[in-house]
């Protein structure tokens, strides 16, 4: 039998900086942030536009390059920790448990899409922006979808299974299709498991050694957490107007309510499927939520999530290490409950009444599109403005989203982060070594 080193035991560089109370250097550099980020905005009058503009850029350099360091080890993380995870499990118990992960993964994507159109049906955000005007055409023309039909957006169900295999898989890892380096590596842990014990183990060797190189590399980017979270909320507060978070603090307010509703049905979940108490989760998952909340990308906490998986929650490394890379790729529930609930809203305050049909035509889309949609910041708008185009919704009202998009990304990273976790301990219960 092949032993294979837990990723939490790889991930030891983090402890450090974990006992120094990250969480509470994040919250700092949040509030600190948006202070100065309000002074420097030129509402105020305390500086001029230029002097905002140059400031935003120096302000944000700690946060971009904490995400190109994140970035450029996540596919051979995601490689590593895959292939990891595979060879921890036997045949029978890997084909089991990821057709469940799946058919999961699809089950609450749908729910939380659910979600988001019920609470915009209801409280109709949409509909005080069409009531005051509606946007304007001076918001049209600045936002490029592809030209074209519209109704070929999304290929048939065959095709696009079949599309799920990479022609490249070399193509797929060079223009970050994450989906596709996910099957890929797959394809090739289950080959691994085919191999002469002998080969295999030189192979595992190598992948290990992957896993520490990835994990020192984060160690460093995760020296520059309190500052990024600092520099990015200043830029972000420096060109975002109180007043225009205020016009749209209705609609924010709704998808807000939203996502508290998909967390409950989290914990509705976890107290039904695991033996973990809703609060002891909760509190167990504080530094992942900050860390997601503060940088909106599911990519990024990726590996802290494994550390907190692994040794807070109990779960065994052979799931964290398969779920959580899986989780972070297709399973954005947060930021599919958004795009439903932000096409509505444009909708509505468009003066357009979807049917539904149209409505159905949208979730349906939304599952396929959000499995899709980058683990970056801003991720989710790239996706929904194909959404849009496919069911007739203007894609130029997204140019007013784009202005808040940050503040909701940061909620919505959030939650998806913290299905994540949900999921490794559910999949733990029913997978993982007895206790």
């Amino acid at each position: 039998m092949i032993e294979i080193t837990p990723l939490n035991h790889l991930s030891s560089y983090l402890r450090r900086l974990i006992k120094g109370r990250l969480w509470l250097q994040v919250i700092i550099g949040l509030i600190s942030g948006a202070v100065v980020g309000v002074i420097l905005n030129p509402n105020t009058g305390y500086v001029s536009e230029q002097v905002s503009a140059n400031l935003a850029g120096w302000f944000e350099l700690p946060g971009n390059v904490f995400m190109r360091l994140v970035q450029m080890v996540m596919i051979p993380l995601i490689f590593s920790s895959i292939i990891s995870g595979i060879i921890s499990n036997n045949n029978d118990q890997l084909k089991s448990m990821g057709l469940r992960i799946i058919l999961y993964f699809i089950f609450t994507t749908m729910v939380s899409i659910t979600i988001g159109a019920i609470v915009t049906l209801i409280f109709k955000p949409g509909r005080l922006i069409y009531e005051s005007g509606g946007f304007s055409s001076t918001d049209q023309g600045e936002l490029s979808v592809t030209d074209g039909p519209t109704t070929n957006q999304f290929q048939s169900l065959p095709d696009t299974i079949s599309n799920l295999i990479p022609n490249n898989p070399f193509e797929a890892i060079l223009t970050g299709e994450m989906l596709a380096v996910v099957v890929f590596t797959v394809i090739v842990g289950v080959a691994i498991t085919q191999l002469e014990e002998e080969i295999s183990r030189m192979i595992l060797r190598v992948v290990e050694a992957l896993q520490k190189i990835c994990m020192i590399i984060i160690s460093w980017a995760m020296l520059l957490v309190p500052y990024a979270v600092f520099g990015l909320m200043a830029a972000l507060l420096s060109r975002v107007g109180v007043e225009a978070l205020l016009g749209l603090g209705f609609y924010m307010g709704v998808v807000i309510l939203g996502l508290l509703i998909l967390v409950l049905f989290y914990m509705v979940l976890l107290r039904s499927f695991s033996n973990v108490k809703p609060l002891t989760f909760i509190r167990a998952i504080k530094e992942p939520q900050l860390l997601a909340f503060s940088t909106a990308s599911s990519a990024a906490v990726m590996p802290l999530s494994m550390k907190v998986a692994d040794e807070k929650l109990g779960v065994a490394s052979k799931i964290s290490d398969f779920v959580i890379p899986m989780g972070a790729t297709i399973n954005m529930d947060g930021t599919a409950l958004f795009q439903c609930a932000t096409a509505i809203f444009i909708s509505q305050a468009y003066g357009m009444e979807l049917s539904v049909a149209t409505l159905i035509l949208i979730t349906v889309t939304l599952v396929g599109a959000s499995i899709g949609t980058p683990a970056i910041p801003g991720g989710g708008v790239i996706i929904l403005a194909s959404v849009l185009g496919s069911v007739g919704i203007p894609t130029e009202g997204l140019l007013v989203i784009i202005g808040i998009d940050r503040i909701l990304g940061m909620f919505r990273t959030t939650v998806n982060v913290t299905g994540d976790l949900v999921a490794c301990v559910i999949f733990n219960r029913w997978f993982g070594d007895p206790q």
